[in-house]
């Protein structure tokens, strides 16, 4: 139950940065996508199920206050949560590699679905602009943002394992 309400709130304030803070810190327009970041690290964390619940909420609030359609972004995230949570049995928790690598991935392949369905499908042929002035911008701010974050989100994690095991150590 508290791991449930600590995520919650992980996902609120991690699209509370993307939309307020990280706006403001963009450059060239382009800010870092946190909720990839959230998504990816509670699917390889933990498992595919975990990954899905994460991504979809992630994607709802996307949904709700930036999408046109209920469910595109949801959908999305879900898949890859889902994507990430089958790297479960090879997360090893110091290497950061891993992580870097699947996060990488998971942005460039939201990049390029979001492209694919909002853009490409209207006739939007120009790939090769929007990949230099877009997604590769966006994947090099998020793995930067990742290197500090994911840290975070870590220790978070490990936190609230050892506090559920009951490892309580006294200083």
């Amino acid at each position: 139950m508290k791991r449930n309400i600590i995520l919650f709130f992980v996902i609120l304030i991690g699209f509370v940065l993307q939309t307020t803070l990280f706006q403001t810190l963009n450059f060239g327009g382009i800010s870092p996508n946190i909720l990839i970041i959230i998504t990816a690290s509670y699917g390889f964390m933990y498992d595919k199920k975990c990954g899905m619940v994460v991504g979809f909420l992630c994607g709802l609030l996307m949904d709700i206050f930036y999408g046109n359609v209920l469910g595109f972004y949801a959908l999305i995230y879900l898949y890859i949560g889902a994507a990430n949570g089958a790297f479960h049995s090879i997360f090893y928790q110091d290497d950061i590699k891993l992580p870097l690598v699947l996060i990488l991935a998971s942005d460039f392949i939201y990049s390029f679905t979001c492209y694919v369905l909002l853009y490409l499908l209207r006739g939007r042929f120009d790939i090769l602009f929007y990949l230099k002035t877009i997604i590769l911008p966006e994947i090099v701010y998020t793995i930067f943002v990742t290197i500090f974050l994911y840290p975070c989100i870590l220790l978070l994690n490990r936190t609230i394992d050892d506090t559920e095991r009951g490892d309580h150590k006294v200083v």
